[in-house]
């Protein structure tokens, strides 16, 4: 690569760096900890666990159903960027409002969660279709590990300095571990601005903004939608491709998700919990790149088989878990596959599709995505309450896991739109 595409990708690569904070410290760590333990303190761990579960099912099913229009609307007004910027902005503010957020008051914590969510999510779908415009085809999946990667090296390292703010809020001038878990959520949102700057600075799409109204932008993307799903109806690969990635990805959101509230509801020590998850973090890192070399060496579908089938593997082994190091064993497991499922799925897509309609193909591709994280939370939620059992909750996600699998096992990687 040139020293401009090698600073376009880096720059790319670096906005995963930046919102993993978000997805760690608050999406997967101290959000569901801080809801059971403070901010619903007063609800039990199962109605806690269903709220939990509903947040993330209405924050999905609202990005689901904009996704699409979204993606058709930046690919025809050359808007990802800015698009990606907008969500940005719009998750940084509300991350930093949980901060106000006062105990018991966990209506208005869910509120915020949800609209923080939307934020994250909603960037992603155009940090992910820009993908085609830093990286040339041969090397997607190198591309595509290397965010990951990224992403779970700072979100880590944020983490790390959020969970030693919590064990000792003293060296950080902070009355008690609460306090500590409230400037956490504000050190998150400068974090995310911080690093989402080389990409608002170097990356370029390769279809310029054009001089259209935003309302121009939507009423074209709204008749491009149309022929987009039309000529995604002929492309019987990618169809079946998306049909499998909606059904494993649930589950692997899920299990991101909702992991640290499982351990909670199992008795587990909070503290353990967080070790286990930035434990997690670090193992990801070399995990990503290692698979995304895999991807390119051997065939990225095999690959991507392997990673589900060891994320079922740990679903089956959680549910009998009895002891809490057990459940380093599973962050452990769930370390080595999480980045190559989702940097594997998101190149193997990206090759497969028309690059000038990126954004809107990856619109429908986060829309499933989006509805898997809509089924997959409400699932888990529903299975505890109406079983009693935690446990329980956890095996219905192997049957997402092994249904999508099935499905993948029939898509022709080498089918290209």
């Amino acid at each position: 690569m040139t020293n401009s595409n090698r600073r376009a990708v880096y720059s790319w690569a670096i906005y995963d760096w930046a919102n993993s904070a978000y997805a760690t410290t608050v999406m997967a760590g101290f959000f569901p900890i801080f809801f059971k333990q403070f901010w619903a303190a007063d609800l039990s761990a199962n109605e806690s666990t269903f709220w939990l579960g509903l947040a993330n099912a209405g924050s999905g099913l609202v990005i689901a159903l904009l996704a699409p229009i979204l993606g058709a609307m930046a690919d025809q007004g050359g808007l990802k960027k800015r698009m990606l910027l907008s969500f940005t902005a719009m998750g940084v503010l509300m991350t930093a409002a949980l901060f106000l957020v006062g105990q018991g008051q966990w209506q208005f914590a869910v509120a915020i969660y949800v609209f923080g969510a939307i934020g994250f999510s909603g960037a992603n779908i155009f940090y992910d279709a820009l993908i085609v415009d830093v990286a040339g085809q041969r090397n997607l999946h190198r591309v595509s590990s290397l965010g990951y990667a990224l992403g779970y090296v700072g979100g880590g390292l944020l983490f790390a300095v959020n969970v030693l703010m919590t064990l000792h809020p003293d060296w950080f001038f902070l009355a008690d571990k609460a306090e500590a878990v409230r400037w956490s959520f504000v050190l998150v949102a400068i974090w995310w601005v911080v690093f989402t700057w080389p990409l608002a600075r170097w990356v370029r799409e390769d279809r310029e903004a054009d001089s259209a109204h935003w309302l121009t932008a939507a009423k074209n993307g709204f008749r491009q939608l149309a022929d987009t799903f039309h000529h995604l109806r002929s492309l019987k690969q990618v169809w079946l491709f998306l049909l499998a990635y909606f059904l494993y990805i649930d589950g692997v959101n899920t299990v991101a998700r909702m992991a640290v509230d499982y351990g909670l509801s199992l008795g587990f020590d909070s503290g353990v919990l967080i070790t286990a998850l930035l434990m997690t973090q670090f193992i990801a890192f070399p995990s990503a790149l290692a698979v995304g070399w895999l991807g390119e060496r051997w065939q990225a579908k095999g690959v991507l088989l392997i990673c589900i089938g060891i994320y079922a593997a740990v679903c089956i082994w959680s549910s009998t878990m009895q002891h809490e190091r057990d459940f380093y064993w599973l962050a452990a497991a769930i370390g080595l596959v999480m980045g190559g499922v989702q940097a594997l799925s998101r190149s193997m897509f990206a090759r497969m599709i028309p690059k000038y309609q990126s954004a809107e193909f990856f619109g429908f591709f986060n829309m499933l995505g989006k509805f898997a994280a809509v089924l997959g939370p409400a699932m888990m939620g529903v299975a505890s309450i109406v079983s009693g059992s935690a446990r329980f909750s956890i095996l219905v996600i192997v049957l997402l896991f092994a249904a999508g699998a099935a499905l993948l096992y029939l898509v022709d990687e080498k089918e290209v739109a």
